[in-house]
């Protein structure tokens, strides 16, 4: 059996199928795409990337499997899933995710198109291994309760990019004990252990501090890393920038969500100057609005991308300056999907939010960190946050420290 060194989880051991499948070039390719995008415009050392993580979560999935008890077949296509599980990621990983589903309708775990028609050679390496690519994309969307090890509540998917991205970053708030969470997984159906597809993946009794760690680590790492205004900001110039690049040039979608992260950015420096410049040189926008969600309309708050762009237009036109020097950056409301995760209590399957008193003082915090940001050039700041301030119902308007 091959090994691979890992960073975090040490010697990660590979089974035949999983070292054809990182051979593909479909796989290759997430060694050029970063994990954490633009966050690493402010922690220096996260350069890791989508190759290295869809190898730690392969590496807890079999940890997690060891303790399930499904049968071979099954097993062998939740490792597979769980490898593959980001192979249909755009370049940027989640800051173009917004501009594919809306032009394709399709989210990065959805990656039918990929298995069964786009890339015939990681359908015929699963086939060779006796694996179903469909039954494989299914499972890289979290359908059933299998489904749910690689994509739910509970997942190893996220197991690792915690860890891994609080070792890249240096912080220390994103550390989880991986192996308790793995070991204590369980399949059960009405409090009994199943094996079933249509099983809910669940904690063993005893683990509902465990599930709070992984639900405070989350917390932090929103609060620290993953929304750090700074990556904010580069995140939605980069956004723009995609979208004009698309719509000035001939390429189309799906040629655009198999970009590597620097030809992405070659190609918006070129094509887009006015803000592909800018991200390549970290020359980023400053904020003139940065309110929090008491201080905002719920019609604001629940802003469609269009609503976004249209008061863009607006803002920048009352200010009487080009329309791409103003971003509006709507955020979705406020949520941790780790609440609604089930753990085993009494006997009885719970969700972690009626189980703990934790995760209401921890939704209040997500809360109270939800900000909504209105970007532009330096120099035009003081008169954008009085437009932005009228044009988007602001209440009270705080400035950005």
């Amino acid at each position: 059996m091959t090994a691979i060194k890992d960073s975090v989880h040490g010697h990660v051991r590979l089974g035949p199928a999983a070292v054809d499948l990182i051979d593909t070039p479909a796989f290759q390719r997430l060694r050029h795409i970063k994990q954490l995008s633009t966050v690493r415009l402010v922690y220096p050392s996260a350069n890791h990337t989508r190759f290295e993580h869809s190898l730690g979560v392969y590496h807890l999935a079999r940890q997690a499997l060891d303790g399930l008890g499904l049968d071979d077949e099954t097993a062998a296509h939740v490792r597979a899933a769980a490898l593959l599980h980001d192979v249909g990621h755009g370049p940027y990983g989640h800051q173009t995710e917004g501009i594919i589903r809306r032009r394709t309708g399709k989210d990065h775990d959805e990656v039918e198109w990929l298995l069964t028609d786009a890339d015939r050679e990681l359908c015929t390496v699963l086939e060779r291994h006796g694996l179903d690519p469909e039954r494989v994309a299914a499972l890289v969307a979290g359908d059933g309760g299998v489904g749910q090890l690689v994509s739910g509540e509970l997942d190893v998917d996220r197991m690792d990019y915690l860890v891994r991205d609080a070792h890249h970053t240096g912080v220390p708030y994103g550390t989880v004990d991986t192996g308790r969470l793995v070991n204590e997984l369980r399949l059960v159906d009405d409090g009994r252990e199943r094996g079933a597809d249509d099983a809910a993946l669940v904690l063993a009794e005893g683990n509902v501090a465990t599930a709070e760690s992984l639900l405070v680590a989350r917390s932090l790492m929103n609060a620290v890393v993953y929304r750090h205004h700074v990556s904010r900001v580069a995140g939605a110039m980069l956004e723009r920038a995609c979208e004009r690049y698309l719509d000035r040039t001939d390429t189309g979608v799906e040629a655009f969500r198999r970009l590597a992260d620097h030809d992405l950015l070659v190609a918006v420096r070129d094509v887009v100057p006015e803000l592909g410049e800018r991200i390549e040189r970290r020359d980023l926008y400053k904020r003139a609005v940065w309110v929090g969600l008491g201080d905002v309309p719920a019609g604001t708050v629940d802003a469609e991308h269009a609503e976004e762009l249209a008061a863009e237009r607006e803002i920048a036109d009352r200010v009487g300056i080009d329309r791409a020097s103003v971003i509006v950056d709507v955020p979705s409301r406020p949520g941790l999907k780790e609440s609604a995760s089930t753990v085993v209590v009494d006997g009885v399957p719970q969700r972690l939010e009626d189980a703990s008193e934790l995760v209401s003082g921890l939704r209040a915090a997500e809360r109270r960190r939800w900000t909504l940001g209105v970007y532009c050039p330096e120099e035009h700041v003081e008169d954008v946050r009085d437009a932005a301030t009228d044009v988007l119902g602001i209440r009270s308007l705080g400035r950005p420290t």
